[in-house]
């Protein structure tokens, strides 16, 4: 039990996954789209369609992913990623994040909450949304980069999504972490929502402004 003191310094742990939860829609697919242009995307996804098939046959999110990241990705330098990132996310913030998930966002910071994202985009894509948001900590899909600060093309880890993202969890905050509450939208965040006393599926609609 805990004492007065503890209960007066006491900071409940809240995750949330980011697309399709904070967001209306797959905030990396629309990345992708902006950066890479209408004909450049539609030939990219044109040249993923054997990857995709496979995926079909295996369910293998991992290896799909990083097809995604090495068609559209590779070889930038992560500085120049992280840039676009910010622009994206200073652009489109406002139509894709949804005003209902904020609302429930802001009321645990009002709480003084350590509020965590949790989620299968690449980290370097949905950090500017959470530093904007004011995130303790971004758990997200690592990208490989080479030594010259480049990006390979592949994944560091697997796509944090299911099991992974309690594994996460379990590796950022203790092994006998236990949430306040937990948000997601899919099968991928069952694990995760699994570690809280209160439990958000798919409680979140609309879309931005």
């Amino acid at each position: 039990m805990l004492d007065r003191q503890s209960l007066a310094t006491f900071r409940p742990l809240v995750a949330f996954d980011f697309d399709g939860t904070l967001t209306c829609r797959d905030s990396f697919l629309a990345f992708l789209a902006w950066r890479a242009g209408a004909r450049r995307y539609a030939a990219g996804l044109a040249r993923l369609l054997p990857a995709a098939a496979r995926f079909l046959s295996d369910s293998d999110r991992s290896r799909l992913k990083a097809a995604c990241v090495k068609e559209f990705l590779a070889g930038t330098p992560l500085t120049q990623l992280e840039a676009e990132a910010q622009g994206f996310a200073t652009e489109r913030a406002p139509s894709l994040l949804r005003p209902d998930a904020l609302a429930v966002w802001r009321r645990w910071q009002g709480r003084s909450a350590r509020l965590v994202i949790v989620t299968a985009s690449p980290e370097p894509l949905v950090a500017p949304f959470a530093r904007g948001l004011g995130a303790e900590r971004l758990i997200g899909t690592r990208l490989a980069v080479d030594p010259e600060g480049r990006l390979t093309g592949a994944l560091v880890g697997p796509n944090c999504r299911g099991p992974e993202k309690a594994r996460r969890l379990r590796e950022a905050f203790g092994e006998a972490v236990r949430l306040e509450a937990a948000y997601g939208d899919s099968a991928g965040d069952t694990e995760m929502l699994a570690l809280a006393e209160e439990q958000g599926m798919k409680v979140f609609g609309g879309g931005g402004r």
